[in-house]
């Protein structure tokens, strides 16, 4: 293996920016579809908005997960990329096809039974109503959203993310007029408002037209033709192969479970601390989630070129672009959290005309500037690890982290089990508290073990 010559910080920062914002517009897209969602169906009602914070819940726990395993794709295909074999990325691909097709199956019998999340949240027949009917649309959903990860994984690896994103704001321009048309209903066209029901049929309906013009796509463009996609039918399955994916995968998964569950949990809890709380929870929640694909698009973007990177066996040089990656990463995230800070009444007032909403939502947005930049980091260094096939040790990490610090911690603190909590940290915010000490307490974890691989891996 060749060291491969080393690079100015400037020329890595611009090949991380040039694959990571279109990444970043693409998962802007993605996460709008919630945004869309909580926007129009906080003008529907509250009790739908609660169903919402549950059934979302539910929903990304499950797809997530399976994402991640999905996911492995990326860094896989990306070194066989790297080192200039193209049919076996391809290969690889139609490997990944499976996978996903085997965890929709799963995934979608767990959609329409979602008696854990149910009991978690303890809702009432009312809620619970509206949550069934919400994941019900999900459950067949789920498929098409599974296989699109496929094809966004791939097209990262082969450093091409600019077909994904414009199918991705294909997909959230039809999301936004269907939202609105299930959720409030149409007299004119005879048709009822679902409310929160609603969103999740426009949901199925967007992901299967994104799906299958992304199949077009791959079918048309002559770019795809060097990677032996189409032949007859999808190959087989291959045990070599599947195996290798879920080796790396299903660590992956299980730590974006993991991360996504510490803090996606919290919904479930504060949920029976009432309407209210789980509201002001909800859009807090959307909302971290909109910034968090910033050190998101990074972290794919620098995981994608350090694989590449690795794969032709320029191990200096991965190395560079992993921590530059990280630095810059941090720089955004730190000038993002304090805008959002400095900016959040109004930000909020977009959300909810309801008073007592927004000011439970900004009780747990003083939070936002540590909160935003500790879970950046931890991202970063999460998918850094990924490029160099390192994903089970960042999962223990992770559930200490985010299941101990984090959700556990924050139990303790927002019921005061200790004796010890303040008043203004009782309920809710006692749960945003400790979920910031958990990402600081991960990404320093992660940062020391980023550290040790790439020790290991100088030539």
């Amino acid at each position: 293996m060749t060291s491969g010559a080393g690079a100015r910080p400037a020329s890595i920062t611009q090949r991380i920016a040039a694959l990571a914002w279109p990444i970043f517009i693409g998962q802007i897209s993605v996460v709008a579809f919630g945004t869309v969602d909580t926007f129009f169906v906080a003008r529907y009602s509250a009790q739908d908005l609660a169903a919402l914070a549950v059934g979302q819940v539910a929903y990304i726990t499950t797809f997530i997960g399976f994402m991640g395993v999905v996911m492995a794709l990326g860094p896989l295909a990306g070194r066989h990329f790297g080192a200039g074999r193209l049919k076996e990325a391809g290969a690889q691909m139609h490997q990944a096809l499976w996978v996903a097709l085997a965890l929709s199956a799963a995934g979608s019998t767990l959609l329409l039974f979602p008696e854990p999340f149910l009991m978690l949240a303890k809702a009432d027949p009312a809620l619970e109503s509206k949550v069934r009917g919400y994941l019900l649309a999900l459950a067949f959903s789920l498929p098409a959203s599974l296989m699109f990860a496929v094809f966004r994984g791939f097209n990262n690896a082969v450093s091409r993310p600019k077909a994904v994103m414009l199918l991705q704001l294909a997909a959230l321009g039809l999301k936004v007029p269907v939202s609105a048309l299930f959720i409030f209903g149409s007299a004119s066209l005879g048709l009822p408002a679902y409310g929160v029901q609603g969103a999740g049929m426009a949901t199925c309906l967007v992901m299967w037209s994104q799906l299958a013009l992304a199949l077009l796509l791959m079918r048309r463009d002559p770019f795809y033709a060097k990677f032996h996609l189409w032949g007859h039918g999808l190959p087989a399955p291959k045990r070599e192969a599947i195996g290798e994916q879920l080796r790396l995968g299903v660590p992956m998964g299980l730590s974006i479970l993991v991360e996504v569950t510490g803090f996606a949990f919290m919904a479930l809890f504060i949920a029976r601390m009432g309407v209210t709380a789980v509201a002001g929870h909800q859009i807090a929640a959307n909302l971290v989630s909109l910034m968090f694909m910033a050190p998101m698009a990074i972290g794919s973007a620098t995981a994608t070129l350090a694989a590449q990177r690795l794969g032709a066996g320029q191990v200096l040089l991965a190395s560079q672009t992993a921590w530059q990656g990280v630095r810059l990463g941090l720089a955004l995230a730190t000038v993002l959290g304090c805008g959002v800070f400095l900016a959040r009444a109004p930000i909020v007032g977009l959300y909810t005309p309801d008073a007592t909403v927004a000011a439970a939502c900004l009780e747990l947005l003083t939070w936002v500037v540590v909160f935003h930049v500790a879970d950046g980091a931890q991202t970063i260094l999460t998918f850094a690890l990924r490029a160099y096939r390192v994903a089970t040790a960042p999962m223990f990490i992770l559930a200490f982290a985010l299941w101990v610090v984090g959700l556990g911690g924050g139990f303790v603190m927002a019921h005061n089990l200790t004796g010890w909590t303040p008043a203004s940290l009782l309920g809710a915010p006692g749960f945003w508290a400790s979920s910031t000490l958990g990402l600081v307490v991960a990404a320093t974890g992660l940062a020391w073990l980023l550290h040790t691989v790439v020790r290991a891996h100088k030539p």
